[in-house]
């Protein structure tokens, strides 16, 4: 249904015009979804040696590798999900634009010519016609309904901005532990040649003594069978290298690795203190928690929309317009309209009703989901946490182990020797003290990744940017940082 206004007044007018603008203070104002959370007080695995202060926000530098330094820039300027992240920032960008243009008038101009002519019969009319005009209009926010989807669009901005942080936070990680574990691989593929090596050290002596009698064919299998383990053991180290450095090569946003890695060995590493803080500031440490929130905050807005579409509308229309068969007279005699209209919904088989309740079960989900986020970044943090302090216990038991391994190894290799040790003893010291090599650099770098995902957990030195210092978005006058 839609009611025509119209005034022959000029006063008249503009005090229509008043009395709709003013009743716009009618807006509707929508309930807020409850975002209360309970948060642990403390931390269950925290230890005395992590560090209370704020994470560095260039936190990798604490390792002590300019290798790494210049991957991690490689990849935040080459990563394909961190460039996918920045366009939809873009996209949000102009959606913002387009929701914030329904706040303002819409005033369009035309301009044309049109010829008629006589085809035949007795038709008189022929000739040019002229014709210009402007058209203005605009709709009364009267409830808030525009500004509820601009606000919905500004924050589904604020969102995507928080999640491109949240990629280029991931991406920073996942190229720090992909390099861990590919030097890693290096040191355990250089153990295992060393191990091979001394295997067929061990193998000559005893094809020596084979050939002396002294040894049984047994013994002689036992030995070859050991130097081929290793020699397979080997084989399987050089390929997950390769497979890492292509993970690697992937991260950095090439199909194939174009870089040879140079990096330390991993006990060259530095192990960085990383900062826990209170639990509470876990809330604005991660940009995955903004992010939820701001897609809260759009459903927020958009359950208000959509109570306000269910409601009257009242848009109002001016027109300026002249038209001569002559060019030069097409201003002599504008003609202008005013007209305003109310349009009410009277039955839409339930459209708008659905709609309010699709917007409301949609809001559910996301407070749902922003629950989860909060919940789920305690659990990373704990977990994180936990892994700091196992595996440095690990890491300190497994010297002693390794120390005893080495010792074990010496001795039983010299008793072979002298004739007062079996090769069975033997070959299981070897196995002992590979395996604990082996062992000990794996921790060594699970002391490093552990690091990692404590800074990842930890927000990796995200702070929510302040609008002196970042983009604002793109609706004048309600402006986001982004």
């Amino acid at each position: 249904m839609t009611v025509l206004l119209r005034t022959r007044s000029g006063c008249g007018w503009w005090a229509a015009l008043l009395c709709a603008a003013l009743s716009s203070g009618c807006a509707l104002h929508g309930d807020r979804a409850e975002r209360a959370v309970e948060l642990p007080s403390a931390w269950r695995h925290a230890q005395a040696r992590v560090d209370t202060g704020p994470v560095d926000a260039q936190w990798w530098r604490s390792f002590g590798s300019t290798e790494l330094d210049a991957l991690i820039a490689r990849a935040q300027s080459q990563s394909n999900d961190l460039a996918a992240a920045v366009a939809r920032v873009r996209q949000a960008d102009a959606r913002a634009r387009i929701a914030g243009a329904a706040l303002r008038p819409q005033v369009t101009g035309t301009l044309g010519v049109s010829r008629e002519g006589r085809l035949g019969g007795n038709a008189t009319v022929a000739g040019s016609t002229y014709a210009a005009g402007f058209a203005a209009s605009y709709e009364l926010d009267l409830w808030g309904r525009e500004a509820a989807l601009r606000d919905e669009a500004l924050q589904g901005l604020r969102a995507s901005a928080f999640d491109r942080d949240t990629v280029r936070l991931t991406v920073t990680a996942d190229v720090a532990a992909t390099w861990l574990l590919a030097l890693a691989l290096r040191e355990r593929a250089e153990i295992a040649a060393r191990n091979l090596d001394n295997a067929h050290r061990v193998l000559a002596l005893v094809e020596a003594r084979s050939r002396a009698g002294a040894v049984s064919p047994l013994d002689l299998a036992q030995q070859r069978g050991l130097v081929a383990a290793q020699q397979r053991a080997l084989a399987a180290l050089h390929q997950q290298a390769g497979d890492v450095e292509t993970a690697l090569a992937l991260l950095l946003g090439t199909a194939a690795p174009a870089f040879e890695l140079r990096g330390p060995r991993l006990d060259a590493l530095q192990v960085p203190v990383v900062g826990a803080g209170a639990p509470s500031a876990l809330l604005v440490r991660r940009p995955d928690i903004a992010r939820a929130e701001a897609h809260l905050a759009a459903a927020d807005a958009n359950v208000l929309a959509a109570r306000a579409a269910m409601l009257p509308t009242v848009s109002l229309s001016a027109t300026v317009g002249t038209g001569d068969s002559r060019f030069g007279r097409l201003f002599d005699n504008p003609l202008y309209s005013l007209a305003a209209g109310l349009t009410a919904p009277v039955f839409d088989g339930g459209r708008l009703a659905g709609g309010q309740r699709l917007a409301e079960a949609r809001r559910e989900e996301l407070l749902a989901a922003y629950r989860g986020a909060i919940v789920g970044a305690f659990a990373d943090a704990e977990t994180a946490l936990n892994g700091v302090s196992a595996i440095d216990a690990q890491a300190t038991a497994q010297g002693a182990e390794l120390a005893e391994a080495r010792r074990a190894a010496d001795l039983s290799e010299a008793r072979y020797r002298a004739g007062a040790e079996t090769l069975l003893t033997l070959l299981d010291a070897q196995r002992t003290l590979y395996t604990a090599q082996d062992l000990a650099v794996q921790l060594r770098m699970a002391r490093l990744q552990a690091r990692v995902s404590l800074y990842r957990a930890m927000g990796g030195g995200w702070r929510q940017a302040r609008c002196a210092d970042a983009a604002p978005a793109a609706v004048e006058g309600h402006a986001e940082c982004v």
